[in-house]
């Protein structure tokens, strides 16, 4: 069994494909992060629909954050497990991803048609009379739909990490170390006059 004391070295937590897709399902919502004309970074906590491998957002066109997506579509998307509904079984998997994506707008009537039910499904469930509610609301002339297709996954999987911590995960369950860990942390331990990590 593999056993850390310290946590520093954090890359070596990832998600496999299938955790992040239930992941990304259950989560209840997300932070959408982009960068504004004078390249200040900005994020708002929204709701959302993971389909197809990308994160589906709505909000209206006169919003800040449109223009600035339409003039670079780069974007981040956060999504923790803090947000999952109260009855998420204990084994779900647990932590956070930070996604680096690109933004596409939709205004088409049949995104629409599928992607309002589907948010006020997730939104309102169990509840028929509040997911028509929403549902409607949605259904405005000013709205757009944002679908994010991500390009990189940072992930921090919070239940390898205590069992790592705990000394009861094997060590082919760890990651790869990525750059961070694998160089730039024994670059800032030299910087400081401290030994190499391995």
């Amino acid at each position: 069994m593999a056993k850390t004391n310290d946590h520093e070295m954090v890359s070596i937590y990832p998600f496999t494909e299938e955790e992040r897709d239930t992941f990304f399902t259950h989560c209840g919502e997300a932070v959408l992060m982009w960068g504004t004309q004078d390249h200040w970074p900005v994020g708002v906590t929204t709701a959302y629909v993971w389909q197809d491998g990308k994160f589906w957002i709505t909000f209206t066109a006169h919003r800040h954050r449109y223009k600035a997506i339409l003039r670079d579509n780069r974007v981040s998307v956060n999504v923790s497990s803090a947000s999952y509904p109260p009855d998420m079984p204990n084994d779900a998997p647990r932590g956070a991803i930070t996604v680096k994506g690109r933004g596409e707008f939709f205004e088409d009537q049949g995104t629409r048609e599928w992607f309002y039910p589907a948010l006020s499904r997730k939104v309102r469930p169990d509840d028929a009379a509040g997911e028509a509610f929403f549902n409607q609301l949605l259904d405005s002339p000013t709205r757009v739909v944002l679908a994010v297709t991500p390009e990189k996954y940072i992930m921090y999987n919070s239940t390898l990490a205590a069992r790592h911590m705990a000394g009861t995960v094997e060590e082919h369950e760890l990651g790869e170390r990525l750059e961070s860990d694998a160089v730039r942390m024994n670059e800032e331990r030299a910087r400081r006059g401290l030994p190499p990590r391995k």
